[in-house]
This record gives C-alpha cells, structure tokens and sequence, in this order.
C-alpha cells in the first residue's frame, strides 16, 4: 500500500509541535466565528471544505476497503463528535478553559485504551487522574461561578478526543493515513450537515470576519496539522505525543490573551498546571519502557 515517506524523529517533534500551534490559535477563532455563525453550521462548512482540499491527496478512486470505511466511520464519529461538543461549549465557556479541558484527552487516552484492552490500570494512570480532577476543579474557579454547561460540553470532548488518539494509534499503522484522515474529515462534514438541518436553526452572517474564521479553520486548524498529527504519531510514542499535545493549551491562552485579552487566575492557572502534568504521568510507564528499551539496545550492541 502506498504510503507517505516517514519522518525523521526531530522533524516529528517539530510537525506535531506546528500542529498544535494552529490548534491553539483556532480556539480564539473558532469563538470569533461562533459569534456569527451557529455551531454545527459553522462545522459542516469548515470540514466541507476539509474534504475538498484533502481529496486530491486521498486517491478516491481506489475504493475503500470496508476495513478501511469501518476504521474512517469510527474515527468520524469521535472527530466529528468530539469538534461539534467542542464547537458548542466554546459559545459559553472561553479559549484558554476550552483549551486546557481538551487536553484532559490526552490523561484520558490511556485510560480508554486500558477498558478497551481490559488491562489494570496502573497506578501512575490513576495519579494522573486525580491530579486531572483537581485540575479541572481549580480551573473552572469556583469562586467565579465554577463548571459551566460550556466546560460540561468541552469534557464530552476531552472523551472523545481520548478515543480517537486511541483509534489512530491502532488504525493509521494498517492503513494509508491520508485516505484515513479524509474519511474522518468528510465524515464529520456529513455529521455536521445532518445536524445542522435537525438539530439547529441556521445563522450565518457573511462577511470578511467569517470567511476568515472558517478558512483558517478548514485549512490551518483542520486538514493540515490532521495530516501532520497522524504523520507524526506514525514514528512517535504515544507518551512523547502526549508531552508535545501540552503546547496546545499554552498556546490557546497565549492567543487568547493577546487576541481577546483573557486573563486566568492563578488558581486556574494552577489547575491548567495540574491538567498538564496528568498528560505527561499518564504517558509515564510508556516512557519509561522506551528508556528502558533503549538502554537494553545500547548494551547488547
């Protein structure tokens, strides 16, 4: 099957570091356009034009094969899900406690992966946990009112997102991951449509300011890092994913306060903090396995 050159491991880190840049400037402009457009609108347009833009590099007309469209229905329905409960919170909660809650995806992957396989958790997982829950408790600041149905919103996200780092790690070693990445994008356009037409009455207002945010968000924060994110995990550990998924969260709050001038406490900054440091806990053992590994490699050479 015809693939994609691999990449060189520094050049991983970099691209999947570029990926979260754009992802962490979208969540001020996801919330820009949200202010003119209504949510599921404004995601069927921007995974529509996804779609277009991947298609040339997807090969459609070699037909799927069905382990192909099974494994592109799955990851659609946690992407698509997963942008749509995102795209819906973020019209209450803000960029920088959107940001930080989606990370909690990252904590949640090894525990997803650990039901799906029905392995133990281990205790580092279950201390990335906790330190998780305090993270989210001081982020959303009770004292200014605490868990928003936004934030409510965006951890359905957070879970969903955990599966689909999950189901890429499993789908994009058996398939090309550029057909699997269109399958997904398109899937979630057609998710968007259907809810848009039965779930929501429509609110487009055209002009400059939303064909900007939903270009920037078709092309920089969807069909490009998708492309470099599953690219970039092809030749990575999941732990070393997880410590560089943390840049998307820093840079989200950087954009949102230079942009709309947000500010966090320092307690949330504390929980965001705690969220963080759960991503990188719950990848430990993987991480130390790979040392280990290599230590082994190096002495028996």
């Amino acid at each position: 099957m015809k693939t994609l050159a691999p990449l060189s491991p520094r050049r991983a880190d970099l691209v999947l570091v570029t990926a979260t840049l754009f992802w962490g400037i979208s969540f001020v402009v996801v919330k820009d356009a949200l202010g003119l457009a209504s949510p599921l609108a404004f995601i069927a347009i921007r995974f529509t034009i996804a779609a277009l833009l991947l298609a040339p590099l997807a090969r459609l007309r070699q037909p799927f094969g069905r382990g192909e469209v099974a494994g592109g229905l799955l990851l659609a329905l946690l992407l698509g899900g997963g942008f749509i409960a995102q795209a819906i919170g973020l019209v209450i909660t803000t960029p920088s406690r959107s940001a930080f809650i989606v990370a909690l995806s990252s904590v949640l992957a090894p525990a997803i992966a650990a039901v799906v396989l029905r392995e133990r958790p281990t205790r580092w997982l279950a201390l990335a946990l906790t330190l998780a829950a305090i993270g989210i408790y001081f982020l959303t600041d009770p004292e200014a009112g605490g868990l928003n149905r936004g934030d409510v919103w965006t951890m359905l996200t957070a879970v969903l997102y955990g599966g689909h780092i999950v189901a890429i790690a499993a789908l994009s070693r058996r398939y090309d991951v550029l057909r699997l990445v269109w399958l997904q994008v398109a899937g979630t356009a057609v998710l968007g449509a259907v809810g848009t037409l039965t779930l929501e009455p429509i609110r487009l207002e055209w002009g400059a300011r939303l064909w900007f945010d939903i270009l920037f968000s078709a092309i920089l924060a969807t069909a490009v890092p998708l492309v470099m994110q599953i690219r970039a995990q092809q030749v990575m550990s999941s732990a070393r994913a997880a410590l560089l998924f943390c840049c998307e969260a820093l840079f989200a709050s950087l954009t949102s306060w230079l942009v709309i001038g947000e500010r966090l406490s320092a307690e949330q900054w504390v929980g965001g903090g705690l969220i963080l440091t759960g991503m990188v806990l719950a990848d430990l053992p993987a991480t130390l396995s790979a040392v280990s590994r290599q230590r082994s490699a190096g002495g028996s050479s």
